[in-house]
């Protein structure tokens, strides 16, 4: 597994960074919430990190 992004499409990325958001915003701490998103996705917690620095950077919804 790869800890690049650029193999995510753009929707999924969004998805993610939505679901990551909902999750904290109910209460469940970062570091579970990283850990329970990439075992949902499939992915490494390093590019739900870095989805996370993207999400916040562009503000996506739910942020924006």
């Amino acid at each position: 597994m790869h800890n690049s992004t650029d193999e995510i499409p753009f929707e999924q990325r969004q998805l993610i960074f939505k679901t990551l958001v909902e999750a904290q915003d109910n209460g469940m701490a970062v570091a579970a919430s990283r850990s329970r998103i990439a075992r949902q996705f499939s992915i490494t917690e390093e590019q739900v990190k870095a989805i996370e620095r993207e999400g916040s950077d562009e503000q996506w919804p739910p942020l924006g």
